[in-house]
């Protein structure tokens, strides 16, 4: 969910407020929890190596919580918009992450440690087949949440546009990231869904990931709807 920089005019939203700071911070100790060494500093080089195969599911997990970040701080910055609906809608999207930054790194270390075939290890274990759904269906939950109350304060600026003298450009500007917002809750939905019906057994194979390799789709659908914005000129 990539935030794109535009000539919409002057921002709005100039000022650092209290609750703005205090997103900022959220996001920066959400970022500090998935601290590649875990709970324990590296004592040996074996150790260290050990906790450097974290790595790419920290880089992972770090990319995509910076995403929610910058995009938080794009609706902040070019709308300005002050209220209790809008501040309600911060302050659940700082809940739902640092409930969701466990699940999200685990979700990944899966990723790196099946297509590595173990050698980015996991730092935790799943017992049993039917474990693998619960995960990605947390996964979905979370990350459709938090997409979700993205989805709303992008709606929100929108719905206000002339109410508040936005212009043009920056409605359309509110309405094209609604909708990027609105396919990442589209695709979490989906990936609840397939997770809750796929058999979690060692005969569906590759299909017990489906529900996480799905999101790539996602990818492929925001370059489309990008793409179609760009040669109406609105980004």
């Amino acid at each position: 969910m990539n935030t794109i920089r535009t000539n919409l005019g002057p921002e709005r939203g100039d000022k650092v407020t209290r609750l703005e700071a205090f997103v900022d911070a959220a996001f920066a100790f959400a970022v500090t929890l998935l601290v590649i060494s875990g709970d324990h500093i590296p004592t040996s080089i074996s150790m260290l190596l050990e906790a450097l195969k974290q790595v790419p599911s920290y880089a992972a997990s770090f990319a995509l919580i910076m995403q929610f970040w910058l995009n938080h701080a794009d609706w902040s910055r070019r709308f300005g918009i002050e209220e209790t609906y809008s501040d309600r809608l911060s302050l659940i999207l700082v809940f739902i992450l640092l409930i969701f930054v466990y699940p999200l790194k685990m979700v990944f270390a899966s990723l790196f440690s099946a297509l590595s075939q173990n050698y980015f290890s996991a730092q935790f274990v799943i017992s049993t087949w039917a474990e693998v759904p619960l995960l990605f269906q947390t996964f979905a939950i979370g990350f459709g949440a938090m997409a979700l109350v993205m989805f709303l304060l992008f709606s929100r600026a929108a719905r206000l546009g002339k109410t508040l003298n936005f212009s043009e450009a920056e409605i359309a500007y509110a309405q094209y990231k609604r909708l990027m917002w609105g396919m990442v809750v589209f695709f979490s939905i989906l990936s609840l869904i397939l997770a809750a019906t796929i058999p979690a057994r060692p005969e569906s194979g590759a299909w017990v990931g489906m529900p996480g390799f799905i999101f790539f789709g996602l990818n492929i659908t925001q370059v489309v709807i990008r793409r179609h914005y760009r040669k109406k000129n609105i980004l």
